[in-house]
Formats: structure tokens, sequence, C-alpha cells
């Protein structure tokens, strides 16, 4: 059975300008992590829009759905509207979010029926939920994957190298991992507070093929997750070097925005360059 169909070619630079916007608006008014949401979006135009995934957003619940971890739980803005926009519901439901009796909270909250699959936002677990995801699928021997999204600082979680170890050792192939690698995080950048690199020589040594992709280009992340689905007998993480803030010009790569979105004048620049960009 085959899941979401998507185009031949999607306008990811249309997608990535709206998307940005979307999540502009949203902690514009109610508060959230806009610069951390702005390193992801090509990330999930990729896995949504560009064939990687598999949904059905009027059957949400469909057995054979692939599932989309977002560990990196401060960046669901992004999601939202990735989810409003592949179908999932209304794009005017954005407007709720972190509104009262609201779905779309600050991190995500489990809703199947909205195309969210795990509560998260306490960094570090993701990737042990993708792995038992898969590890349950292989149980009852269907072929849904896993895609988890991971900060760079959520790599600082212990339990993040835990559930690396365990995917290894049960070759879970149809796991992929993705890093948010924009460098980044909440008090600074991230070779200062807790040093990374060398990043893919750890993955490599649980057992896991790695890929790194330009995470800002939307083809080439389907690219290389096309790669990665086509591997067998080990799980698979996928690198994405981005920019944090992306698509803003005074918010990249300043961490005082990663919890703070712009407001006054700053929100008019900030409206500005993203309806000018990729024009």
């Amino acid at each position: 059975m085959k899941g979401k169909q998507m185009p031949q070619s999607p306008d990811y630079r249309a997608l990535a300008r709206q998307v940005r916007l979307d999540v502009l608006e949203m902690t514009a008014r109610q508060g959230g992590h806009p610069t951390s949401c702005f390193s992801t979006v090509e990330i999930l135009l990729a896995l949504y829009f560009g064939g990687i995934l598999r949904y059905r957003a009027k059957e949400p619940e469909w057995p054979e759905r692939d599932r989309f971890i977002l560990s990196k739980g401060h960046a669901a803005p992004a999601l939202y509207a990735i989810l409003a926009r592949a179908g999932y519901f209304p794009l005017s439901e954005l407007e709720r979010f972190r509104t009262m009796d609201s779905p779309y909270h600050g991190h995500p909250k489990q809703n199947a029926s909205l195309g969210i699959e795990v509560t998260s936002g306490s960094l570090g677990q993701g990737l042990s939920f993708g792995l038992g995801t898969v590890l349950a699928a292989r149980l009852a021997k269907r072929d849904s994957r896993a895609y988890v999204l991971t900060g760079d600082g959520e790599l600082q979680e212990g339990q993040v190298w835990e559930a690396a170890m365990a995917a290894g050792h049960f070759k879970a192939d149809h796991l992929t991992a993705i890093v948010d690698y924009n460098k980044y995080q909440q008090t600074g950048p991230i070779e200062r507070e807790m040093a990374l690199e060398p990043l893919a020589d750890k993955w490599r040594a649980f057992g896991w093929q790695v890929l790194e992709a330009d995470g800002h280009d939307a083809a080439e992340v389907a690219r290389r997750l096309e790669a990665a689905r086509a591997t067998s007998g080990r799980p698979q993480v996928l690198i994405a070097h981005t920019v944090k803030g992306k698509g803003v010009s005074f918010m990249e790569k300043d961490f005082a925005f990663h919890a703070k979105a712009p407001s006054g004048e700053q929100l008019e620049q900030a409206r500005e360059e993203l309806q000018n960009a990729y024009r």
C-alpha cells in the first residue's frame, strides 16, 4: 500500500518562505523558539513534501504509515505549519497556537489524528522512542520506518547515545536519525558549551551509516534520505548542516533569539525579509 503521493518537483523555496512566515507569526503572538524552527524547515519539507515520509493526512492513523518524531520539541511551530500545509488540519488552526484548550502546544503533545506521533520537549528521548517504534513494527511484520529529528545541543543528553548503541546492536535499519546541526544551543555555540566533534565518527562507532547534507537544500536532504532508506542491516543518521535562525539576517546565529521572537520594528523587518526571500 502506498502513502502520500507528492508532486514530482515541489516548490521548496515558496514552501520554505511560507512556513517561516507561519512560524514567525505564531511565535510573535504567543512566544516560542523561532530560530530553532527556522533551521528545521527544509528538513521537514524534504520529509513531508519530498516523497520520503509515507503518510495519509486524511487517514492519519493508517497502520502502515512511517512515524516522524520531533525530538527537539521546541521546534513545534515548524511542525504545525508543515502538518497544516500537508493537509492534516486547516491553516487557520495555526492561529490557535498556545491558546487555551488548543492541541497546538509550545511543545508537541501526542495526537495521532493531527499527525503528532509523540509528546516531546524533554530533550534526548526521541531516538529511544523511534527505536522502540521500529522494533515494534519488526515484530508486527510491518514495513514502517521512523524518522527522528534531534537538535545538536540535544546530543549532550546521555540517553541519545544509549539509544544509538542499542539501535546499532539491533541492526535497526528502519530507523533514521536527522541531526539539525546548526552549531548553537540556548546558551551559545555548541563547540564552546560541549563540543560534539568528531560527530560523524561517534555515530559510526555505534554501527550507524552516516550521511551529510546542506540542511537548507531540501532536494539534497531528500536525496540523502532516499539513500538512507535503501540501506539494510544498520540504522542511518543524516547530519544536516543548518543555520540557526535561517532566513532572517539579524536572527541568524544569534542565540539571544533562541526562546524569543522579534517584536516592533524587528518583527516588521523579519516579515519583510521572509516575504522577499527566494524571489
